[in-house]
């Protein structure tokens, strides 16, 4: 079921916290707090509950990091990209340091959890004051009262081998950045180790929540009036509470209220018929499947260590598609991964056309290291791999076209983002007129994008 917290140490966090909060008041101080998040939806999650913890301590939100009397960096670590662009911002955060020096900047996240990084950061970042790992959020209250109590850096990082590591915290407060989206995290880590991927050493193994605990989360979300709920992990799929994933799901969706209930995200090794049903028998299920492929050839998935062929991802796809009318099918592909040869590549340009995804989400293959793939030997020159990526864009670009145009003339129920918004199944629509944000609106389509849609507020 996971490793937790236990309920003493969450207490323990929220006295440092009220403490904390009591001294800020007595010194006529109301500190504020500034968290720059990098990354997935996860990662917006634990930011999310960090802001919790930072407010219990008596701080209030920052609208920019100029304001803030402490920075919180909260870290992704799936590509280089990322990486290079999180050390430039934080690089620039040494001239709010040497102006406010009693500003606290601390560096959080999966990048926090890779050796080589840490190194980095405390060879050439000395005005970072903590440093700490993904599973360590809860501690923020006592991380902050170290922080103010020493002039030492501080590190708190779990350096246990990969299974034992990562825990789970529950009943400590988050502080949601939207009054009506909101992210339900119902298990935390991976246990697949794609060849490519930091994930399982940054987030570590497996572990979920108790079903009745998510269920708590998502009535009370409800209750607040919450509309567009999403279920998180690393694989949803292989969740294991006191339900399958399927049927927590159903019984999520059984829930009094409207609301639009999604997931995210699924492995297709993992991704059953069972929970393709549970979707088709819910209108509050969102008909979006983001399923990742990332690739159409065998030998390339084999040695990705995906688990699944081409053959077994086009029968799940074409299930999906044939139990989801209407159904938006999007997907991940890496581009230029270490030996894939032209054929190869093209053997994904192929199941791309034969599935017709709304969407893909294309990445050039970045070596992290530490994993497997970064180690091979015949890594693909920069320039091919963006020259794959250019093209496969121009692909989707074409098949997206032609899947959107199908919804002109239509009527969809839309969530308001004010002057966009978002369909069941996932599809970004513009409206010509603003509406109030959090609302249910129904919108007919005009016209239609790669990835967009226009639409007359009715």
């Amino acid at each position: 079921m996971g490793i937790y917290v236990s309920k003493e140490e969450v207490i323990n966090q929220k006295n440092i916290a009220e403490k904390l909060k009591e001294n800020f008041f007595m010194s006529g101080i109301t500190p504020r707090v500034f968290i720059q998040t990098f990354g997935c939806q996860q990662n917006e999650s634990d930011s999310e509950k960090l802001y919790g913890l930072a407010l219990l301590c008596g701080y209030q939100r920052a609208e920019s990091e100029k304001e803030a009397d402490l920075i919180i960096v909260n870290t992704c670590a799936i590509r280089e990209h990322a990486e290079l662009k999180t050390l430039s911002i934080t690089g620039g955060f040494k001239k709010l340091k040497e102006e406010k020096p009693g500003m606290l900047i601390m560096f959080c996240g999966c990048m926090a959890q890779q050796d080589h990084i840490r190194k980095k950061l405390y060879a050439s970042y000395p005005y970072i004051d903590a440093v700490f790992g993904t599973d360590m959020n809860y501690r923020l209250p006592e991380i902050v009262q170290k922080c103010l109590d020493s002039p030492k850096r501080l590190s708190f990082v779990n350096d246990s081998p990969h299974n034992d590591f990562g825990i789970i915290a529950e009943d400590t407060p988050v502080e949601r950045l939207s009054k009506y989206k909101a992210w339900v995290s119902v298990m935390y880590g991976c246990d697949n180790y794609c060849t490519y991927c930091v994930v399982p050493y940054v987030r570590g193994r497996e572990r979920s929540r108790s079903s009745e605990e998510i269920f708590k989360e998502v009535k009370q979300l409800i209750s607040d009036g919450y509309k567009d709920i999403t279920l998180l992990g690393q694989n949803v799929n292989s969740y294991k509470g006191e339900y399958t994933f399927p049927r927590l799901l159903k019984e999520i969706s059984k829930f009094d209220g409207d609301f639009v209930l999604r997931f995210i995200t699924s492995h297709p090794k993992d991704a059953s018929k069972e929970l393709v049903d549970v979707m088709a028998s819910s209108d509050k299920i969102a008909k979006h499947f983001h399923l990742p492929v990332q690739s159409g050839n065998n030998e390339v998935l084999r040695r990705m260590n995906r688990r699944y062929t081409r053959e077994k991802y086009l029968e799940t796809a074409y299930y999906i598609k044939e139990k989801l009318p209407g159904v938006s099918l999007t997907t991940d592909i890496i581009c230029g991964f270490p030996g894939e040869t032209e054929s190869q590549f093209e053997d994904t340009v192929s199941l791309i056309r034969e599935v017709g995804f709304d969407m893909i989400f294309t990445f050039v293959f970045s070596p992290r290291p530490g994993t497997a793939a970064a180690k091979l030997e015949d890594q693909i020159p920069h320039e091919e791999k963006v020259r794959r990526f250019a093209y496969l864009s121009e692909v989707q670009n074409e098949i997206a076209i032609k899947l959107n145009r199908d919804y002109v003339g239509k009527n969809l129920r839309v969530l308001s983002e004010g002057e966009t918004g978002r369909t069941g199944s996932n599809k970004i629509v513009s409206f010509d007129k603003p509406c109030p944000e959090g609302e249910f609106v129904n919108v007919r389509i005009i016209s239609a994008r790669a990835y967009g849609l226009d639409g007359e507020v009715i």
